[in-house]
């Protein structure tokens, strides 16, 4: 599961970890962009893939067989995950809010 192809947007970071850290990070940034906080290391983790997927998609709309490597994969990734958060707190969705 070394490279994942999101509509002619090749995504290559490395292997599995590799997949698992860029989903991290982008998880963490897009948390931070969206809602000024993270949102705990699982949830991070799958906003972050699911935001590799989604910037991909998006990608492909501008950019056609390209390849990324592990930063562009990144970049990627936090694009779309900020997407997919962005949509998610549109919808309601959007988690607890803290009135302080």
């Amino acid at each position: 599961m070394n490279l994942v192809t999101v509509g002619g947007v090749v995504l290559d970071p490395g292997g599995f970890l590799s997949w698992i850290v860029v989903g991290l990070i982008a998880g963490a940034i897009a948390g931070r962009i969206v809602q000024g906080r993270g949102l705990g290391c699982l949830a991070d983790i799958i906003v972050g893939v699911i935001g590799a997927f989604v910037g991909g998609f998006v990608m492909s709309y501008f950019v056609h067989g390209t390849v990324y490597g592990f930063w562009g994969s990144l970049l990627v990734a936090v694009l779309g995950a900020t997407i997919f958060l962005a949509i998610l707190r549109a919808l309601g969705g959007g988690g607890r809010t803290h009135d302080r």
